[in-house]
């Protein structure tokens, strides 16, 4: 997936998607011989994912997004298939030119949802990876993903840096705004509304906007702010369950 940076429709201003692109500048222009992990975590919506797909296409990184099924064969696979390189037929062969890959291009190497390296005993193929490259490979993760890494010495003296992903901000919501309610504007009130009820969460926030922009369109506005969207019967989503129902 491509993430569209130009001027008018770039993520960039997001305080997250910075944080992510802050920690990998960081990281590649390091001083000789410091360590080349990161580590980029937090809750799920946050948008880490949006800000690491944002920074694969601005550091030219490779990419993948672990699964829960990987093996320590799919995880080296999915790596070389982002690199265009036709694998090898044995996994330390195929971690040999991921690292060579690594070394020669330069690129950082970023992979997402690494909870599962460390929940299915792959992340020390990641470590084998740097070891072959000394380049700079960044891991996303949940909210516990340091602490999980922190048992693994190995991995864990290698951080250069843990940075936390922070909840979506009202500057965040209004950039979004202009993104999700393309032909609407939303008022201050609206915004403010909706970026309480969505609890920080990015995700929650481009959800709730779609429903905005979906209301107004049905209601034939180009406006939009928290009088009219209560009249409109309008309703954030939360994220928590509905009530039980009773027949």
């Amino acid at each position: 997936m491509t993430i569209d940076v130009s001027p008018v429709n770039t993520i960039a201003p997001l305080r997250n998607v910075a944080m992510l692109d802050e920690l990998i500048e960081r990281i590649l222009g390091r001083a000789e011989n410091l360590p080349g992990f990161g580590c980029y975590f937090g809750p799920s919506g946050y948008g880490k994912s949006f800000a690491a797909m944002y920074a694969a296409n601005r550091h030219r990184a490779y990419h993948v997004e672990v699964k829960s099924v990987w093996t320590r064969k799919h995880l080296c696979v999915s790596i070389l298939k982002d690199m265009g390189i036709q694998p090898a037929k044995t996994i330390p062969e195929m971690v040999e030119q991921i690292g060579e890959q690594l070394a020669l291009s330069g690129r950082p190497l970023i992979i997402d949802e690494a909870d599962h390296l460390v929940d299915k005993g792959l992340i020390n193929t990641v470590k084998d990876i740097y070891e072959c490259s000394h380049g700079t490979i960044v891991l996303i993760g949940e909210e516990l993903l340091p602490h999980k890494l922190k048992s693994i010495e190995r991995v864990h003296g290698r951080m250069f840096d843990w940075i936390g992903a922070e909840p979506g901000t009202i500057a965040d919501t209004k950039h979004l705004a202009r993104l999700y309610c393309r032909g609407v504007a939303v008022a201050d009130d609206l915004v403010a509304k909706l970026h309480d009820d969505s609890a920080g969460s990015v995700r929650r926030i481009c959800v709730n906007l779609a429903r905005v922009h979906e209301a107004a369109i049905g209601a034939d506005l180009h406006e939009m702010d928290l009088a009219a969207w209560e009249r409109l019967g309008g309703v954030f989503f939360t994220g928590n369950p509905p009530a039980r129902r009773t027949f």
